[in-house]
């Protein structure tokens, strides 16, 4: 990242000024500068969240050569709200000597925490301890500063092993648990064995593992297993699937590597430490952030401290702001629910009964329950209205062309769904019409409407063979409903998609002579989607899960003009001719002769 842009985030993270001058930075021991960040807590339901990991401090609690103002301000905007952080790693070295009276200084900094209760585990690094030991070395300064006795307040504290050098704590973020592990600088056996039944008794949290040895990393980031680090992986790590981050210090210069565990899923394996860097690191910060909406976590490095005195340093110092080489600032793609669901399978809520769709005004409503992989014959309208569908095969399709499916949308009210393979040139497929005397026929809609359905896209939609495949439609034309704008030929109403995948809802308005039209975005393929169509008896307004899309136009468009003969669903016709049927899922498709709010939406 080029100093511009750095000095782009930095303003958007409310960290820099605006002021552009340059000084040297206070003499050691001198109080930091006033930060002025927020006050407001953690949203623990909000998919957007932060684990904020903080690295060897050591060279900052060093006897009386330290300097306990970075640590200070790190602390200040770990509380400060604004990027959701809902929890604080320590990965060990805390102290340089681990003196008594190093550890005084340190405590005094995290009493910050304490005092507002913010949740944060710590654990031994070698300079903190005799690092020829492992957890069974008695009491030690460590001990008596950071054993789980200061962790009687914290929310998220679940418990210690007996000699107190490795603990656990479940912190909610969201929307649900997570477990962090904080072990030893060297883990016993015993200690080893008391991490596996820690995850034994939680079986179902997704698991982070801190401990201060365990990966190295060479100059080109790339990290590898210490021998000890190896250990625990056999011993631990390998065969614990809820394991999917671990996170170390100790060494430098930062790395990260991925590799697969025994139920043949990653497990992400990162060190961090910049102890080496000026000032002892500068109390350095990694924020994990984690958006499981995107099934992301954004990576970010930098010193609050340094960053708070942005307009005063020099050149070096402003160098250390922030750490943006791909080792320190990157991204993670993860998909959670997959990556998880070998010990916290998301359940499947159950099906929710037809009649709570039957919502007033509802004319039509279709759900596609049938055998996995039958041919599809015929399809009941459960509004009790009579608009039930009947199966058309085009010529030299096969039947398997439209069938049952076990795929569904978890949001939608059904749980199974219909596959159509159609395509254009030649027409091919199979697709389903209102019988001739179906009431919805003749139905103009002039009061307002809603339609709505759950669409999913297979991998080779966007092949070129299905550009304009239609979900739902009319199979008369605006020209048989005396339209003349445009083109006559188009469908008097359609939803379709285009062949870059983007929906599209154009109809003939019984008010105008021409085609009103909404227009979507380009939709992600092999994935559940809900699209509604809106109008109010004016307007005109496309959803896509929920969402209104930009290109809904503001022109007056009342009702659907009315050609005649049947709705379609899944075939497109042009002229009143079917030139192609759809290509991939069909989950549940309502149709209401109101507007809906986005509450009533099959969504739930």
């Amino acid at each position: 990242m080029n100093d511009s842009s750095r000095r782009t985030f930095l303003r958007g993270a409310g960290l820099l000024g605006a002021g552009a001058a340059v000084s040297a930075l206070p003499a050691l021991g001198a109080p930091a500068a006033s930060a002025t960040f927020g006050h407001h807590g953690p949203d623990f339901e909000d998919g957007r969240f932060t684990l904020a990991v903080l690295p060897d401090t050591q060279y900052l609690f060093d006897a009386d050569r330290g300097d306990p103002a970075p640590l200070d301000a790190t602390l200040r905007y770990v509380t400060g709200g604004d990027e959701n952080i809902v929890f604080l790693a320590h990965l060990g070295d805390l102290t340089e000597n681990g003196q008594p009276g190093e550890f005084e200084q340190i405590s005094r900094s995290f009493q910050h925490l304490d005092r507002r209760r913010f949740p944060y585990s710590t654990l031994a690094g070698n300079h903190d301890i005799k690092s020829s030991t492992d957890d069974q070395r008695g009491r030690t300064p460590y001990l008596d500063a950071f054993g789980p006795h200061r962790q009687r307040g914290s929310r998220t504290f679940r418990g210690a092993s007996p000699d107190g050098y490795n603990s656990h704590h479940v912190f909610r973020a969201g929307g649900r648990e997570w477990l962090l592990l904080a072990l030893d600088w060297r883990p016993s056996a015993g200690g080893l064995e008391w991490a596996r039944s820690v995850l034994a008794r939680n079986p179902r949290l997704p698991a982070i593992l801190t401990i201060h040895e365990l990966v190295w990393a060479d100059d080109a980031g790339q990290a590898r297993f210490s021998e000890f680090g190896q250990k625990v992986w056999d011993e631990l790590i390998a065969g614990n699937d809820q394991i999917f981050l671990t996170l170390n210090g100790h060494f430098w210069p930062p790395g990260r590597a991925v590799k697969q565990n025994r139920a043949g899923h990653d497990v992400h394996l990162h060190i961090t430490n910049y102890q080496d860097r000026y000032y002892g690191g500068s109390a350095m910060i990694r924020l994990y952030r984690f958006d499981l909406a995107r099934n992301v976590i954004d990576v970010r490095t930098f010193s609050p401290w340094l960053a708070d005195q942005a307009p005063r340093l020099n050149e070096l110092q402003r160098q250390e702001i922030e750490r943006t080489g791909p080792a320190d600032y990157f991204s993670l793609e993860i998909d959670f629910e997959s990556r998880f669901a070998g010990f916290a399978p998301v359940p499947v809520p159950p099906a929710r009964p037809a009649e709570r769709q039957l919502i007033r005004g509802t004319v039509a409503y279709w759900r596609f329950e049938g055998q996995e992989g039958a041919p599809v014959d015929k399809v009941r309208d459960l509004s009790g209205r009579g608009n039930d569908l009947v199966r058309v095969t085009l010529p030299g399709s096969a039947p398997e062309a439209l069938r049952f499916s076990g795929e569904f949308s978890g949001r939608q009210p059904s749980r199974s769904s219909l596959r159509f393979d159609g395509g254009k040139k030649p027409a091919r497929g199979g697709y389903l019409r209102t019988a001739d005397s179906a009431p919805m026929n003749a139905e103009t809609f002039a009061r307002g409407y809603t339609v709505e359905a759950f669409v999913k896209l297979p991998a080779d939609f966007k092949d070129g063979k299905h550009a304009w495949a239609a979900i739902f439609g009319r199979q008369g034309s605006g020209g048989k409903a005396g339209k003349t704008g445009d083109d006559p030929g188009e469908p008097s109403a359609t939803l379709s998609l285009s062949d870059g995948a983007a929906f599209q809802w154009a109809v003939f308005p019984v008010n105008q002579n021409g085609i009103s039209t909404c227009w979507g975005h380009e939709l992600a393929l092999e994935e559940w989607i809900h699209v509604a169509a809106v109008n109010d008896g004016r307007r005109t307004t496309l959803y896509v899960d929920g969402c209104p899309v930009l290109r809904n136009p503001k022109t007056t468009a009342a009702g659907i003009a009315n050609p005649g003969g049947s709705w379609l669903i899944g075939a497109y016709a042009y002229d009143s001719i079917v030139e192609q049927a759809f290509h991939g899922w069909l989950g549940d498709v309502r149709v209401v002769a109101r507007a809906l709010e986005l509450r009533e939406f099959m969504l739930g």
